[in-house]
């Protein structure tokens, strides 16, 4: 028990310097490798400090030097991997979370193809799955990029900062600390496939990248799912963009926080090992060695103290993203050890400062690194074996995946589920009531159950409240532990924690095995995973690009969503949350759904897992719903809903009068609609179109004549609408001024609306049933004539 109640209290997890190991524990390097190491990062930091003379202005040359002694012991000595195979779902995982050290990551990446080229050949793939100096033309670069040497070397378009269209890369990442949580959820992943003997996800992040609240959002979700086979490795320099102080160190506070990266890993319950001198090698491949031999089920922080950008002649936060002028004596002083160690002169830049010009050099100052690197082999055999050790051990440990591992096959193969054939049990019968978001719950149970736990589960302290703890049924109760339950499909993260959610199970897509479903209020989810979903998004395009794979798929359950979550007020009953998403993604990255009737939950979320977005976000609400008897009301089947829009009704062309066109979107409203206001509508002899939109972007990935066929443009030219949501996403399917003007939707007057029970927030915005009978009636009489 603690002796104060300000005190730690018991820690699953060890704290350590590496300067404390028992020398009989303590990892012993040999001083030929030690060796070998600092002559390759002296080739390293010239070559960091050429990118960014060439690539002018552009990049991060700091994090990326600080940072380099660290990955290199990882590639050289800690990790298992095959350089032949990139995808090997096996291997161990390098994640840059620091995403702006990506300057560095394509350095190291280069430079261990260049070895591997040099000293053992047969072991690289074919050049579509390496990283060659050639490639590195390529950093920052757009692929519509035409200058020469780009064009005849086919080199990689390298992303500013990591994505997955770069070999060894799983995952996008940089952006606001969403690269941690995401790499944690690629550990989960690994874990849950190889519950033996998992791969290890290596996450590197600087202090700076810790201070994000997902980040220790992410950090509490590791250590209490002891999820033990991550390490993540701190660049601890204390420079950030704007600061040279971001955590307080010994008495001096910090500029951003009060802890320093120790002391936030053990209040997480990480194991903590300290490296003082981190750009000792002997202290780096201590301390790696130290964690990798006493694996306890927790996840490791190594707090390396560097300096950002040691000794490229700028320090500290000048060097985060900024460095020499182009050519100047300053960028030639940083190759002096460089020309110092292969007794050379590199070639100076005298011509006019073109983008031709300057690539030609880029590439002789990449060709001058070729030539000196092949002329002094020797120098770098002993790390080229290095390397084929990694591929040798990684065969020899023969991890399997557990041999009821989860399976998507199912779900895609095109026969063993067909949105036009739910489920006997999964059908809601006429006169019973349902939730929406039960619905979606039930379905997502029945898929985990068929493809053997694939979906893993989380919300935001709302597992019972969004129905999401359905995915779950039939697996063990209880939020997954790797320990102590292992075969639980519900992770806690963090608690009420959506920023950290959507990045640490959207990764769970990336082994191709996994999908991960993060349920949430609309109004906070769509807001508060919007950054992670679009860096999944970027993620998986880049994959694709890279090697023709479907994207995997994230479920943001979009809960709660609209109007009739009125009695929590208008800050939890968000119209506006469908506006953030819908059609504003590439076309088939993101799908969302918005059914009104619960058994409409099958056929929209099959369609949408089996177009294969990299998001796909379903809209369901809160209350019951009475299912209504669609055949007797002259209703299409719910398998209609999932081209996307479909006819609820369809004018007699030989009747008159013509009331026009009428689009519904959201529960709430036609709910409403059918139950209160359609029988008006029928008894007074409307003659209408009458629509309803599913999902916008599944009628988008529809051929154009069968999106016309289902709903004609010049229905859309005369149409008004009626939304729960904005007015915003009525404007594809309304777009006539006059059509937007006799739409209903939930800003109608002006304002956010009250608190209240549902019908009465609808009626505030005239969406209610009378409301809605009164704005269809004087429509249909200016169409009418």
């Amino acid at each position: 028990m603690s002796s104060s109640p300000f005190e730690f209290g018991p820690r699953r997890g060890y704290a350590i310097s590496v300067d404390n190991i028992p020398k009989n524990e303590r990892f012993q390097a040999d001083a030929k490798l030690v060796d070998a190491l600092c002559e390759l990062n002296e080739v390293y930091r010239a070559l960091v400090s050429i990118l960014f003379n060439c690539v002018p202005t552009s990049g991060h040359p700091g994090g990326s030097i600080s940072s380099s002694r660290i990955v290199e012991g990882l590639l050289y000595c800690a990790m298992d991997y095959d350089i032949s195979n990139p995808e090997a779902a096996d291997a161990d995982i390098l994640s840059y979370a620091a995403g702006h050290k990506a300057l560095g990551l394509y350095v190291n990446l280069a430079l261990r193809n260049e070895i591997t080229r040099l000293t053992h050949p047969d072991l690289l793939p074919d050049t579509a799955h390496q990283l060659r100096l050639e490639d590195l033309l390529g950093f920052r670069r757009n692929p519509t990029q035409n200058t020469p040497l780009f064009k005849k070397f086919n080199a990689k378009p390298l992303d500013g900062h990591p994505t997955p269209a770069t070999p060894f890369v799983k995952l996008s990442t940089g952006a606001s600390g969403v690269g941690v949580p995401a790499s944690f959820g690629l550990a989960l992943g690994a874990l849950d496939l190889y519950p033996d003997d998992p791969p290890h996800v290596h996450v590197l992040e600087g202090e700076g990248g810790l201070t994000p609240g997902r980040v220790q959002e992410a950090m509490a979700t590791v250590a209490t799912a002891q999820i033990g086979n991550t390490t993540l490795h701190i660049d601890w320099n204390q420079a950030s963009i704007d600061s040279n102080h971001v955590c307080r160190d010994g008495e001096t506070p910090g500029d951003y926080v009060q802890w320093n990266p120790m002391e936030l890993a053990r209040l997480h319950d990480f194991n903590v090992i300290l490296v003082e001198q981190g750009f000792d090698y002997a202290d780096i491949l201590a301390a790696q060695d130290y964690a990798a031999k006493h694996a306890n089920g927790q996840p490791t922080a190594i707090v390396y103290r560097t300096v950002k950008g040691w000794k490229y002649g700028i320090e500290g936060r000048a060097s985060h993203g900024a460095g020499h002028q182009v050519c100047s004596e300053e960028f030639y002083g940083t190759l002096e050890e460089f020309q110092k160690l292969f007794d050379c002169q590199v070639p100076r830049f005298c011509m006019e400062l073109t983008d031709e010009n300057l690539e030609k050099y880029y590439f002789d100052l990449l060709m001058t690194i070729r030539e000196k690197m092949e002329s002094h082999k020797a120098m770098f055999s002993l790390l080229g074996d290095r390397i084929s050790a990694a591929q040798e051990r990684l065969s020899q440990r023969k991890r399997a995946l557990r041999p009821d591992a989860p399976d998507l096959s199912c779900l895609y193969d095109g026969s063993s589920f067909k949105p036009e054939q739910p489920p006997a049990e999964l059908v809601t019968a006429p006169g019973e009531s349902t939730t929406l978001r039960g619905s979606l719950g039930s379905v997502l149970g029945f898929l985990n159950q068929k493809t053997k736990g694939a979906f893993i589960g989380a919300s935001a302290d709302l597992l019972g409240s969004t129905s999401i703890n359905k995915l779950a049924k039939g697996f063990p109760e209880g939020f997954y532990n790797a320990i102590t339950n292992p075969k639980s499909r519900l992770v806690a993260i963090g608690g009420i924690c959506e920023d950290a959610m959507g990045a640490f199970l959207s990764a769970l897509a990336a082994d191709g095995r996994h999908i991960g479903a993060g349920s949430s209020y609309a109004a906070f989810i769509t807001a508060l995973q919007h950054v992670a979903i679009r860096l999944h998004a970027i993620g998986q395009q880049a994959r694709q690009h890279y090697i023709g794979e479907p994207y995997g798929t994230y479920l943001m359950v979009c809960a709660h969503a609209g109007l009739k979550t009125g009695e929590d007020g208008p800050t939890h009953a968000d119209p506006q949350c469908l506006q953030l998403i819908q059609e504003n993604f590439p076309k088939g990255t993101m799908i969302t759904l918005t059914p009104w009737d619960p058994n409409e939950l099958w056929p929209c979320v099959l369609a949408g897992l089996q177009k294969r977005p990299a998001v796909l976000a379903p809209f369901v609400t809160r209350p019951n719903e009475t299912i209504f008897d669609r055949q007797a009301l002259g209703l299409p089947d719910p398998a209609a809903a999932a081209k996307g829009v479909y006819a609820m009704r369809k004018a007699d062309p030989d009747k008159k009068p013509y009331h026009g066109t009428l689009v519904l979107q959201g529960s709430g409203v036609t709910n409403t609609f059918i139950g209160e206001v359609l029988p008006k509508l029928d008894e007074a002899g409307f003659n209408m179109n009458i629509y309803y939109v599913s999902s916008a972007e599944l009628f988008d990935l529809l051929s154009d004549e069968e999106r016309e066929k289902i709903f004609p443009q010049a229905h859309a030219h005369q149409a008004m609408g009626i939304t729960g949501f904005t007015l915003s996403t009525l404007y594809r399917w309304v777009t006539s001024e006059a059509g937007r003007r006799a739409s209903l939707h939930s800003f109608i007057n002006g304002h956010y609306l009250g608190s209240g029970q549902a019908h009465k927030v609808m009626e505030e915005a005239q969406l209610h049933g009378q409301g809605q009978f009164t704005a269809i009636s004087n429509y249909a009489k200016n169409i009418a004539g």
